[in-house]
C-alpha cells in the first residue's frame, strides 16, 4: 500500500528562525509526547537535539531532563 505525504512525518531541519522541509510530509511528531504536530502550528523546536515539541511546557521538561 503506498503512503500519501499526509500519512508520514515530514522530516525537517530545525533552524533558530525557522526550519526547513527535507522529506515532504504535513506533521512531525512530538519528541517527548510522541503525539502528531502539523506543520502549520509547530512552534516548538530545539536545534541543538533536532527535536520537535508540541507545548512550551514539553519542551521545558526536555530541556531540563525531565523527560
Amino acid at each position: 500500500m503506498l503512503m500519501s505525504s499526509s500519512d508520514r512525518p515530514a522530516v525537517l531541519r530545525y533552524e533558530p528562525n525557522g526550519f526547513r522541509v527535507v522529506g515532504q510530509g504535513y506533521h512531525v511528531v512530538c519528541a517527548v509526547s510522541g503525539v502528531a504536530i502539523a506543520l502549520e502550528v509547530l512552534r516548538y523546536w530545539c536545534v541543538e537535539r533536532q527535536e520537535p515539541y508540541a507545548s512550551p511546557e514539553l519542551a521545558t521538561k526536555r530541556l531540563l531532563g525531565q523527560a
